[in-house]
């Protein structure tokens, strides 16, 4: 059984849910875009479900939620070492299809590839999803080609239509303030994308053998290395340790978690000044085989969850749907007449 709530109603509801969560969503923030006088559409808390963006895709993923741009792990002194607090409340994060299948990358690699990542699983502990439903592709979106467009595993799902919400939700903590509040009851199915804007299809023949395909040296001329799709995609997950100290001699301060990207200059350098992949193809091929080759074969599902945000959101207007579909392809043809 599903809910039928007014905006007026669904915003009942999420003051109810004030007390333990705090709601987030895809929301603009006005003149903060990446050029003057331009708006950005990115996570932030809302009360009000009318300041919900359902029309558009966001810039930036949920990610950031669970995964905070800066993460204080702990604070330390000579003598002691006190763990950094974590916020009182969950969250309830509003979230597509595409990102929800996001949450089961991040969940590999926090919490299965290898020891349970402590920080990533006390908030993740704390969080509800609210599958957002699509009934149309965004510009540049392929969740139907990385079977991404339909989710189930949900804490509860809404269509927006009319003016009215729709809601799904198996979740019993949610639903009663849902069900207090509700104009209505109806059976209620999650919209999904049926088509893509862009179809992908990854080479079935793809193998490691690529990297030595001359294919990535266009990139060493287009890309600037800046990392605004790293950032924009919801399972790049790459940070850094930085140790901040409080004191000249080191003997306070605090350890940050910081993200960063492997596109980054920085991101490769070690001890004694040595650079790993420096040139910006190398760092391409890098991240586009990560994303559609080397996590499969260890996770047993892809990486790229086909969101189309760093197509999106490029300065130089590269394309990750054109190296997948086109240069692939010609690199692996490529190699195998060279025998690389």
């Amino acid at each position: 059984m599903g809910y039928q709530l007014s905006r007026q109603a669904l915003a009942d509801a999420f003051k109810s849910w004030s007390g333990k969560y705090d709601v987030y969503a895809p929301t603009v923030f006005a003149g903060t875009g990446r050029f003057s006088e331009t708006d950005v559409i990115r996570y932030g808390k809302v009360t009000d479900p009318a300041d919900i963006v359902w029309d558009a895709r966001s810039d930036y993923s949920f990610k950031e939620i669970l995964t905070p741009i800066c993460q204080v792990l702990f604070y330390f002194t000579e003598h002691s070492v006190r763990e950094s607090e974590f916020p009182e409340k969950g969250a309830v994060i509003f979230l597509r299809s595409c990102d929800l299948h996001a949450v089961k990358r991040l969940d590999y690699m926090f919490l299965q590839n290898g020891p349970e990542d402590y920080y990533y699983k006390t908030l993740r502990d704390k969080v509800k999803f609210v599958l957002m439903g699509c009934d149309h592709p965004f510009e540049g979106c392929f969740c139907v080609s990385m079977g991404t467009n339909v989710s189930t595993n949900y804490d509860a799902a809404v269509n927006f239509k009319d003016g009215t919400y729709y809601v799904d939700c198996p979740d019993a903590d949610l639903a009663a303030a849902l069900k207090d509040h509700a104009e209505g009851t109806c059976d209620v199915t999650a919209n999904h994308v049926e088509k893509d804007a862009v179809e992908v299809h990854i080479p079935e023949n793809l193998t490691s053998a690529i990297a030595k395909s001359s294919i990535w040296d266009e990139y060493d001329k287009r890309c600037i290395k800046c990392g605004r799709c790293t950032l924009a995609c919801p399972t790049c997950t790459c940070w850094s340790m930085q140790d901040l100290f409080y004191t000249e001699d080191g003997k306070a301060g605090e350890r940050r978690r910081v993200q960063t990207s492997c596109m980054f200059d920085d991101y490769t350098l070690v001890a004694g000044g040595g650079c790993f992949r420096q040139k910006a193809g190398e760092r391409m091929r890098f991240k586009v085989l990560h994303k559609v080759l080397d996590f499969k074969k260890r996770a047993g599902f892809q990486m790229c969850v086909g969101c189309g945000r760093c197509d999106a959101i490029c300065p130089e207007y590269i394309s990750l749907t054109h190296c997948i579909n086109e240069k692939l392809p010609q690199g692996m043809k490529e190699v195998l007449e060279n025998g690389k």
